[in-house]
């Protein structure tokens, strides 16, 4: 049963990261035909479609700060969180490293460049997450996002994110959604043979205590107190910093 749900979750964030960082690297390649408005309805989209796809069998975190988030809540057991995000990161390790494969002249490889300063693009990010991860905690059923409305929820607010927030930081919101871990596997070192000096700095960590804080502001429905309060889910990213 654990091996079909970490499957699950294999494919559901190869998928993500295949469609999603996919569709930059084309976009790129292609002179910009798929836009920057095509782009974000692809990472929507493969999230609803995700969602329904697997979110019967594994809940379809497709992350890893879900999974610790849903294990925070005490929606979700302890024994199978590693078995869960090695899973998600492997899904988005083999879909960078396809990328690659079909784009060796792609370099960036879909890499968050923040349009203005670090900390205006870590901000942002942070209050991206934060509004995702409310969304994804208020929809979900127990440890799993599936259903109607979990897909179109889920899905419409990362088209919505990357729609208006995309131009200036990235609108990355997660880490193995948007193959962070991958991209320091091939297009951090292609980078860094060219310029060694060429470094990033990930804001996972605040991605993580962003999700945390959001969590506990969110009180569930049947345990509301003065003294209590709830945690859940999401996730990381990582941008780059200026060479």
């Amino acid at each position: 049963m654990i091996m079909r749900k970490c499957f699950a979750e294999f494919f559901g964030t190869f998928a993500l990261v295949f469609a999603g960082t996919g569709a930059i690297v084309i976009n790129g390649a292609s002179g910009g035909v798929i836009t920057h408005a095509g782009i974000a309805l692809t990472f929507g989209l493969i999230v609803l479609a995700m969602i329904y796809t697997v979110g019967d069998i594994s809940g379809a975190h497709l992350n890893p700060a879900v999974t610790l988030g849903f294990f925070a809540a005490r929606r979700f057991p302890g024994r199978t969180v590693v078995p869960y995000v090695t899973s998600q990161l492997l899904g988005a390790i083999a879909a960078s490293l396809l990328l690659h494969f079909l784009f060796p002249q792609d370099k960036a490889l879909g890499m968050t460049l923040p349009a203005g300063s670090a900390m205006q693009s870590f901000v942002l990010e942070a209050a991206l997450t934060f509004v995702l991860m409310w969304v994804i905690l208020s929809v979900s059923s127990g440890a799993q996002e599936k259903g109607i409305t979990a897909g179109i929820a889920v899905g419409s607010v990362i088209a919505l994110e990357a729609m208006f927030a995309g131009p200036i930081s990235g609108a990355w919101m997660t880490p193995a959604r948007r193959a962070r871990v991958a991209k320091a596997v091939t297009a951090a070192l292609d980078r860094c043979a060219d310029n060694p000096k060429a470094l990033t700095w990930p804001d996972w960590p605040l991605k993580m205590r962003t999700s945390s804080t959001a969590n506990r502001m969110h009180w569930p429905s049947a345990e509301v107190s003065s003294t209590s309060s709830r945690s859940a889910q999401i996730c990381t990213s990582t941008i780059a910093s200026p060479s």
